[in-house]
């Protein structure tokens, strides 16, 4: 996992009582992103953010990581639906996003807005230890969250925890990333953009609205995804969003559900 041109804007300490492991996990994500470890002493973590001119404060704990905006939500670091959605495909049952993916066993995926990375896990454990999933998130906390909480998360299924140490997470725009991989390098591009008019919202999404970019996408994304893919561009919206039509998605999935996939299918002569 990298993350790349990270500004100091946070900062990374650890709980009240850190343990040795925890301080070495610190001054490892330390020196990876490039976000000072600052200890954390007596301060309170709105007294350290305020002395050290910070905006948010990832905290590591002894069974975890958390992120923290002085005066917003906690965003602790869970799969939430990806874990129940991911043990069903270990099941063997179906998932929706994975039926429109065309998804088989090897598969590379782009995940251009992982946010959580709760649908970067599911392609993770479908596609297998021969694919290969890569996450890309355009908040540099996020994706440091992302980074040190797919690492060391437990979730007491082994085949999840290493679905989700497969994960690349890297911090970038996602057309930044498409614009620099060549033509059909990728199986699947995938799109879950943050709704601007929320269907609802989880106590584990909620908080990540602090962070999310809530353009719309471009078409030039749409363009660049359909270079780079070899099979499928998918991207997840309300059922009623006039996106599909606009960046030229064709809905596939039927039912009563709340959101549906759209699909681009690249033709695999061109």
């Amino acid at each position: 996992m990298s993350l790349q041109h990270l500004s100091n804007s946070f900062i990374i300490t650890t709980g009240d009582s850190p343990g040795t492991a925890t301080l070495e996990r610190a001054a490892r994500l330390s020196a990876a992103t490039g976000a000072p470890y600052i200890p954390r002493g007596r301060l309170s973590v709105a007294m350290l953010a305020k002395r050290h001119g910070a905006s948010d404060v990832l905290v590591l704990v002894q069974d975890g990581v958390r992120l923290i905006r002085p005066g917003q939500p906690t965003l602790d670091y869970h799969p939430s639906m990806g874990y129940i959605r991911a043990r069903r495909v270990l099941k063997g049952e179906a998932d929706p996003m994975l039926t429109a993916a065309r998804l088989e066993a090897g598969d590379t995926v782009l995940d251009c807005t992982a946010g959580m990375g709760a649908d970067s896990l599911v392609f993770s454990v479908a596609s297998g230890p021969g694919g290969q999933v890569t996450a890309v998130e355009s908040s540099r906390p996020v994706c440091a969250l992302l980074m040190e909480g797919m690492k060391y998360y437990r979730s007491g299924f082994p085949e999840v925890d290493e679905a989700l140490k497969r994960i690349h997470v890297t911090s970038a725009n996602h057309l930044d990333v498409l614009r620099s991989l060549p033509d059909r390098s990728v199986d699947i591009v995938y799109f879950d953009p943050m709704f601007r008019d929320p269907v609802a919202d989880s106590s584990a999404i909620g908080p990540l609205r602090t962070y999310a970019n809530p353009a719309p996408l471009e078409a030039e994304s749409i363009r660049e995804a359909c270079r780079v893919a070899r099979k499928t561009v998918l991207m997840k919206e309300k059922r009623k969003s006039s996106e599909f039509s606009r960046l030229g998605f064709q809905v596939e999935q039927r039912g009563q559900t709340k959101t549906v996939y759209g699909v681009i299918q690249i033709d695999s002569t061109s």
